[in-house]
């Protein structure tokens, strides 16, 4: 049987790490519940140390603190403030806990901070952007409203719920990424390397050779000769779209023209309505005023477009409109989520309707993506075979002629 080894807190608040021996993770977690012990992280002794039980990356961390180390803080947090510890001696224990040194600086910060009188959302807004608005505004309405546990847990499950929607979406990008970059070296491979090798063979003909053949040889000469012009086209190109992104008129430009390609702009739309959906659902869950919260969505939204449809949404909301009358008007947001929206604000539950809209549309990025992989696969896999097959051709086309004129 395995041994594991687990770090705890007993019901005095003390921190114990133990080894235990069971048949699996779940079974070292039942035990030492069955033993009043809170567990924090389970891990088998001969692994090399212990793992992080939640791994949820924080979106908007702007500091060199691991993302993941911020995300489990705050899973750990939120289950020993329901153990009913107080706030400076569950910040020891997580100081304790951690083994990060820029970790412990910063949670050693925070409990400071704290022992000084400051709230906690105050005393994370401190940390120089380490926590994004959304996380504060989320913070400061669990302490207002005395739930600052369960906050913390459902601002946890937002996270993993928002970072498992980017994950599916990098994930798809991955696999025609490598086949773009194996196709291409393949292909400089060919023109740089073994074209070059039937070249002595055809000069030694002393035949015009067919006009493929010439184009690959040029090709070739050319890449091997002029290739930090292309490494020159690229950096030019990165820096050209850096600088178009970094405007904001020209940032909208692009993304009104990403909102318009088939499949694309489909894609963009569903990804942004479902984080826009679990965002806004989440801090009107957790006491936010609907106004504040739509200032909040709008940072989080990566296409202008659609972000600044929300200022107008904002504007109407003022003028005593509701949320879903003035989505519609805007023309850009996918017309089912915009009726479930309009569902929740008639039945007077727009905060779980809004989860919802975001669980729905979770799953039709999923499809979506799944789609789009389906049609551009063998898009690619045909594309770069025919150029690689055209070169090796191109070739052969050499080869058969000579050997015709031999004869």
């Amino acid at each position: 049987m395995p041994v594991f080894r687990f770090e705890a807190v007993d019901a005095a608040g003390e921190l114990r790490t133990e080894d235990i021996m069971a048949a699996n993770q779940d079974e070292v977690i039942l035990k030492l519940r069955d033993q009043g012990l809170l567990p924090l992280a389970v891990e088998e002794a001969n692994s090399g140390g212990l793992s992080q039980m939640l791994n949820i990356p924080l979106l908007g961390s702007r500091q060199r603190i691991s993302q993941q180390h911020i995300a489990l803080i705050t899973q750990q947090l939120s289950k020993l403030l329901k153990a009913g510890l107080p706030l400076d001696r569950a910040l020891t224990v997580l100081i304790s806990v951690n083994s990060e040194p820029k970790v412990q600086k910063l949670l050693t910060r925070i409990q400071e901070a704290v022992r000084g009188g400051s709230g906690l959302a105050d005393a994370l807004e401190a940390q120089s952007g380490v926590f994004t608005r959304l996380y504060l505004n989320m913070i400061r309405a669990g302490e207002a409203g005395g739930s600052l546990e369960v906050v913390l847990e459902r601002l946890a499950e937002f996270l993993e719920r928002s970072k498992a929607l980017k994950d599916t979406v990098t994930s798809a990008l991955i696999y025609p990424l490598i086949l773009l970059i194996v196709a291409g070296a393949s292909v400089v491979i060919l023109l740089t390397y073994v074209v070059p090798q039937f070249q002595t063979l055809f000069d030694d003909a002393g035949e015009a050779l067919p006009l493929a053949t010439q184009i690959v040889i040029g090709l070739g000469e050319a890449v091997r000769r002029y290739w930090w012009v292309g490494g020159g086209l690229i950096v030019g190109a990165l820096l050209f779209f850096r600088q178009q992104f970094s405007h904001l008129y020209t940032r909208r430009r692009w993304d009104r023209l990403a909102l318009r390609i088939p499949l694309v702009g489909d894609l963009i739309a569903k990804v942004e309505t479902a984080r826009l959906a679990r965002t806004l659902g989440t801090l009107l869950r957790n006491g936010v005023p609907l106004l504040s919260a739509l200032g909040i969505v709008r940072e989080i939204i990566a296409n202008q477009v659609l972000a600044e449809s929300l200022g107008a949404v904002a504007e109407n909301l003022k003028a005593g409109q509701g949320l879903a009358e003035p989505l519609l008007k805007q023309e850009v947001f996918p017309p089912l989520a915009i009726h479930m929206i309009r569902v929740g604000e008639e039945t007077g539950q727009l905060d779980a309707m809004l989860l919802q809209v975001a669980d729905t549309y979770d799953g039709e990025v999923q499809t979506t993506v799944k789609r789009l992989l389906s049609l551009l696969e063998p898009i690619l896999i045909l594309g770069l075979g025919m150029i690689i097959a055209a070169i090796i051709m191109s070739i052969l086309v050499a080869i058969i002629s000579i050997n015709d004129l031999a004869f």
